[in-house]
């Protein structure tokens, strides 16, 4: 067993899956814990560590040592201390925001935790937050109410941060500059966002949302990320979770037929073969899903050892402008089962979208 199949199945032991363990020897630890750390999976893995000791399935000298166990604790620590606190922002601005009479939908992380086993291990980078049409004014009673300085350069969201937590306020939920096929999905994620469903964080409502809308998003910025950069296996786990919870209420003919018309069908049917494989969510609710192995092979050791592998500039304009041409140029073969823009016109419509937010240049 190779230490990333190790690791996969430390996965799903954290998510309470039975494991398959076979010619288990002695693990390199150190980089099972280094992928896991990369792929924002580590406290998750911890669980199943932990799990697989509890079960006999690993004996104390398979076990990583002493450091190492030290440091993957005190990761998965802070995982749950992060969590908190990102909760505790979130009830912050929701307080500020309702007393201005602002709804707040949470896209992604916090939403999508509350669908784990154990919601404070599913690692949250940031908040990212849709306020129904209402993004400038509240950016104005942040600016007021906080004293907060707000990145404005970039082209689909606004920047700041709350007690030290990232705030993404989104006015669109995806960045229509940057392929302009994403203006049409863009326009099916606002007519659904207008019904969405509501939780309670600590006695607030918080809003979410709906079952489609939440699908047809994941989705689409999942594979916004793997044609640019890559994705990770906690965006895989992301969205067996959530098919998990909201199988029955998808609306998969529909959803199958908007990834058709945006060419988005092969993605689909890969990340739902992945999900169904990594994450053993049952094959009957991916409805008609097609299975390619190829393309689920290629896309999973791309996550584990990224094809494009040149390491970033550190400095310079026109170093990180070729830079992300080579990873733009690299990455294409991705762009040809995510988007129905041509290259030309992607890579003319990207320039414009740079040249109106300068910034964005270097944003890697």
């Amino acid at each position: 067993m190779t230490d990333n199949e190790l690791l996969i199945q430390t996965i799903r032991c954290g998510l309470g899956i039975s494991p398959m363990l076979n010619g288990l020897q002695r693990p390199n630890w150190a980089n099972i814990f280094q992928v896991a750390s990369k792929q924002g999976v580590a406290a998750i893995a911890w669980d199943g560590i932990q799990r697989l000791l509890d079960d006999g399935l690993l004996t104390p000298e398979q076990m990583p040592d002493k450091a190492l166990k030290l440091q993957w604790a005190l990761l998965a620590e802070q995982t749950e201390t992060r969590y908190a606190k990102q909760r505790k922002t979130i009830v912050k601005l929701a307080d500020l925001y309702a007393e201005n009479g602002i709804k707040m939908l949470i896209l992604k992380g916090y939403g999508l935790s509350l669908m784990y086993p154990v919601p404070q291990h599913r690692r949250c980078s940031d908040v990212d937050i849709w306020l129904f049409g209402e993004q400038q004014h509240a950016d104005e009673i942040v600016r007021k109410n906080l004293g907060i300085n707000i990145d404005e350069g970039r082209h689909h969201h606004t920047v700041f941060y709350v007690d030290g937590v990232m705030i993404e306020n989104h006015y669109d939920f995806l960045n229509i500059h940057s392929h302009r096929s994403n203006r049409d999905i863009e326009a099916r994620l606002k007519v659904l966002a207008a019904e969405p469903e509501s939780f309670e964080v600590e006695g607030r409502t918080i809003y979410r949302p709906n079952t489609n809308c939440h699908a047809l998003f994941l989705l689409r910025h999942a594979a916004s990320h793997f044609a640019a950069v890559g994705i990770v296996l906690r965006h895989i786990i992301d969205w067996a979770m959530f098919v998990k919870h909201n199988h029955q209420a998808i609306d998969w003919p529909w959803l199958r037929e908007v990834c058709r018309v945006h060419n988005m069908e092969l993605f689909l049917d890969a990340i739902n073969g992945l999900a169904m494989e990594l994450c053993d969510i049952n094959p009957t609710y991916f409805a008609n899903t097609t299975r390619r192995p190829d393309i689920e092979r290629r896309i999973l050791g791309d996550m584990l050892s990224p094809e494009f592998t040149t390491p970033p500039p550190q400095s310079g304009l026109m170093h990180i402008v070729a830079y992300k041409f080579r990873r733009w140029w690299a990455n294409r073969w991705k762009h040809r089962i995510v988007y129905r823009d041509g290259l030309l016109r992607t890579f003319i419509t990207q320039m414009f979208s740079h040249l109106a937010k300068p910034k964005s240049i270097k944003q890697l």
